[in-house]
């Protein structure tokens, strides 16, 4: 497990942090503690999150969104991928799922259909970022970041937590299931873990005492790191002594799978987390993406298998909890000679929970012949994406101070989001 607290550029996590006794802290670190940083305790039973906890999973490498939520009643699509495009609803065994007559789901993510016809999806389309230089590195860190001027280098997410103090110390309001910290968290006290069973103290329990005696009473950041990380590792190993039976079908036995079934283990205990990150990459789609088949749809399989685990298995639970899936950017709107898709800007996003205006598709659809393309040939942007953060931050995470959560953006509700009763 790695406690880090950062604030610099997300490259600086590239070059490395430092270890001891299981904890790291990255390159960068805050000179000052705010009065909003976590403590070391756990969290009270008494004190929760105000809002929804917040499971953000961002697909790294620029999903194709128009394959994924496909636009089968614009029979452009269909002239500008004569081999990528998913067949219409009937057309074949392995066809789009459909939504509402125009959008429809790729066929491998036909486990989430129940969950929209719920009312617990949404999908928005042809949003994205402002970004255009079809790099992964800017674009996600312009995404994470929620700015676009120069100067401000906090996540989004970190951001939210700074202004919005819900009276919660644990050691675990901010985590990330991976090897580090994504930019949404920079700025904020974070921790990453890979999964609950790695992250036993490898050393016995007089080792451990030994660790905290060392620590114990000095004030400086790798002392508070070191002993908030040893309290974490205490209490994440009473917890694992509880099992916990799945509700629902299983996780996939994939790294994704695994990563869905930590966080909600950890919502399970109850530990004080209030924003979960998590990753799943393999999405840059250049050449031999496929269709119906292929790597792409082996990828959006394990996407709908984690999703709706996690969904059946928080049951209730999901009346308090909203799913984000977001990329970097989407890809273009033709096919290339590689049988792939280039970078591109526009693209979808998902949401998930019992607390949104789902069952629809919302979205202001620009099409798809190249005169209505932006850039080289890409889906046109409609929806800025920061308008659904920022509602998702009002009304599901409770946090008024939108102004400072996406500093210098004038929001818009779209109604994709209910209120907090």
């Amino acid at each position: 497990m790695t406690t880090q607290l950062h604030c610099d550029e997300y490259d600086e996590l590239s070059r490395g942090s430092y270890f001891f006794g299981g904890f790291g802290m990255a390159p960068g670190v805050m000179s000052g503690v705010p009065s909003w940083m976590p403590g070391i305790r756990l969290a009270d039973p008494n004190v929760g999150p105000a809002g929804d906890t917040l499971v953000c999973i961002f697909l790294r490498g620029g999903i194709d969104g128009l394959n994924v939520i496909v636009p089968h009643g614009d029979d452009e699509y269909y002239r500008q991928r004569p081999t990528l495009a998913i067949p219409r609803p009937g057309d074949a065994q392995a066809s789009v799922v459909d939504l509402d007559g125009f959008f429809g789901l790729h066929p491998m993510l036909e486990p989430l259909h129940a969950i929209y016809e719920a009312g617990s999806l949404a999908v928005v389309h042809a949003t994205g970022s402002p970004d255009d230089s079809h790099s992964h590195f800017q674009a996600m860190a312009a995404m994470e970041r929620g700015v676009f001027a120069g100067g401000t280098y906090s996540g989004w997410l970190a951001r939210h937590l700074a202004t919005y103090d819900t009276g919660n110390s644990s050691a675990l309001r901010a985590m990330a299931v991976g090897e580090m910290l994504p930019l949404s968290l920079s700025g904020t006290p974070a921790t990453a873990l890979q999964s609950l069973s790695e992250y036993r103290l490898a050393a016995d329990d007089n080792a451990a005492t030994l660790l905290g005696h060392l620590y114990q009473g000095k004030d400086d950041l790798l002392s508070q790191a070191a002993r908030q990380t040893l309290d974490t590792l205490r209490a994440l190993r009473l917890a694992e002594a509880e099992t916990r039976e799945v509700q629902g079908r299983a996780y996939p036995e994939t790294d994704f799978g695994r990563a869905m079934h930590t966080v909600a283990d950890l919502l399970d205990m109850d530990v004080g987390v209030e924003v979960a990150c998590v990753d799943l990459d393999g999405w840059d789609t250049h050449a031999g993406q496929g269709a119906v088949e292929g790597f792409m749809a082996t990828n959006l399989d394990n996407l709908a298998q984690g999703l709706t685990a996690f969904y059946e298995d928080m049951g209730p639970r999901m009346g308090n909890i909203t799913v984000l899936v977001m990329s970097e950017f989407g890809r273009r709107v033709r096919e290339n000679a590689a049988l792939g898709t280039d970078h591109g800007t526009g693209n979808m996003l998902l949401l998930m929970g019992d607390g949104l205006n789902g069952g629809q598709v919302h979205s202001t659809w620009p099409g798809l012949h190249p005169e209505q393309q932006t850039g080289p040939g890409d889906l046109t942007i409609t929806v800025d994406y920061r308008h659904i953060l920022a509602e998702i931050t009002l009304k599901r995470l409770n946090n008024p101070r939108i102004a400072e959560v996406f500093p210098g953006f004038e929001t818009e509700d779209l109604g994709i989001a209910k209120p907090r009763a």
